[in-house]
């Protein structure tokens, strides 16, 4: 089995919104947690499953199956598996109703299968099981890799080095810049997706979304529906389209311990597609810029930690961004504006789930509010201010 392992984690909405857990270094088990109530898993059947289609080569069957929970994340679930020595990361479906065509793990399996050789930095996968009489859910095993995930709290010497800030910020655009590299059509990763009108699709799309997961109006969301469809950028054709990992943020980098300014791995693959770059751009630029729904003490943990000195600010992004690929960037406020719309409605849907009595996690009972502050900063964004 390769020494590179992984430890991955799960999230949707970013370290200033749904991640209130400070920053652990991360060692063995500290990144773990027991398993939470009601998303335990049957382990007999899970080991038996295991030790029937896993590689001799990857993990020793003298060992006895140990499993923890990664506390991150709320929508997959995802948990350590080890066998003695020999550490992977299992991924599944939330519980409850999920929203149609989400949380496909066979689809993201088949992600990594494909983007994996061509993009190391994705982790690789190393099975996938439909069969629901194992867990319940379709799941699948991936590498686990050791390193850093920054969220609310900054590891030396992020911590005090205002130049390691600035040497991660160009790390951050460096691994989106290769990811954006990848040739999509010489290595037929063009096929897991349509790169035409992707775009004019995924804002047709998460309009839908935020319909089906309402607990109640919001005359700002329908206006930012409208300023969207009326402000659709101009198609850039097939030739131009790569990679979209459509959730790429600074903490879904793992970063090498010894030197947390070198990106080490890209996580959450699940929402990846090919189309127009700069929808991860925008989402970058959201992340980035993050102070949550209000300001004061009581509410740092929702801000992210790149609005402090020595990062890059947005403007050097997306000069760094455009130096390194050469692409027109005059339309990034579309973008923006759009990534603050998806990030509120993904925020929505978990706080539907929690609404309607699909989770019972206290972490959920107040995005609504975060769902409004988001709105607010897409409107003002598309308005020029």
């Amino acid at each position: 089995m390769s020494n590179v392992k992984s430890s991955l984690r799960q999230t949707d909405a970013g370290p200033w919104t749904l991640d209130f857990r400070q920053h652990e270094q991360m060692t063995l088990d500290k990144d773990t947690v027991g398993l939470r109530a009601g998303e335990e898993l049957n382990l007999p059947a899970l080991d038996d499953y295991l030790r029937q289609h896993l590689a001799a080569s990857d993990f020793d069957p003298t060992a006895s199956l140990e499993l923890k929970q990664f506390p991150g994340g709320h929508s997959n679930l995802t948990y350590l598996i080890r066998y003695g020595k020999d550490e992977f990361v299992l991924r599944r479906p939330p519980l409850g109703p999920v929203a149609p065509t989400a949380h496909n793990m066979p689809r993201e399996h088949h992600l990594l299968s494909v983007i994996h050789p061509h993009f190391p930095l994705a982790p690789r996968p190393l099975l996938l099981c439909e069969d629901l009489d194992v867990i319940g859910a379709p799941f699948y095993l991936m590498e686990r890799r050791q390193g850093l995930i920054v969220r609310q709290s900054l590891p030396a010497p992020l911590d005090e080095d205002l130049c390691a800030r600035r040497r991660l910020s160009e790390a951050v655009v460096d691994t989106l810049a290769e990811l954006h590299a990848v040739d999509i059509h010489a290595t037929n990763i063009v096929s897991i997706g349509k790169p035409e009108g992707l775009v004019r699709r995924q804002v047709q799309g998460w309009a839908e979304r935020w319909q089906r997961s309402k607990t109640g109006p919001l005359e700002e969301m329908e206006r930012i529906i409208g300023w969207l469809e009326q402000h659709l950028p101009p198609e850039s054709g097939s030739d131009a389209a790569t990679i979209v990992h459509n959730d790429f943020k600074l903490d879904n980098l793992m970063l090498a311990d010894d030197d947390p300014a070198h990106v080490i791995a890209v996580l959450d693959w699940e929402m990846t597609t090919v189309g127009d770059p700069l929808i991860d751009l925008g989402l970058v630029l959201t992340y980035w810029t993050m102070r949550g729904p209000q300001q004061g003490e009581q509410n740092r943990s929702l801000t992210a930690v790149t609005n402090g000195p020595g990062w890059f600010t947005p403007e050097e992004i997306i000069q760094s961004y455009q130096a390194k690929t050469g692409r027109d960037v005059s339309h990034i406020v579309f973008y923006e504006v759009f990534a603050r719309f998806k990030v509120a409605v993904v925020v929505q849907q978990i706080y539907f789930r929690f609404v309607k009595g699909q989770t019972q996690d206290e972490r959920f009972r107040n995005l609504d509010r975060l769902v409004s502050a988001l709105t607010d900063e897409a409107l003002t964004k598309a308005r020029g201010e």
